[in-house]
């Protein structure tokens, strides 16, 4: 079974699937204040706004975190 995380906020759901990520590092070094290595949840997406975790997502390369969003139609 492939194993996923979410983490929610606000009208945003991350999801992190750890086996895909190949620890490019984008995601700590573009928002270090929601990626915190080290940390349990290491994922704290409150730290930051829902356009700027898309946009960090968005780059991610290996496809690990991905998002959904909810109440939109």
């Amino acid at each position: 079974m492939e194993m996923k995380k979410e983490y929610a906020v606000e009208n945003l759901t991350i999801v992190w699937q750890p086996r895909l990520c190949i620890h490019s590092g984008i995601c700590v070094h573009t928002l270090p204040c929601v990626y915190r290595v080290g940390e349990k949840p290491w994922i704290q997406p409150e730290h930051a706004t829902v356009e700027e975790l898309m946009q960090q997502i968005d780059r991610c390369p290996s496809g690990a975190l991905s998002y959904r969003l909810s109440g939109k139609s």
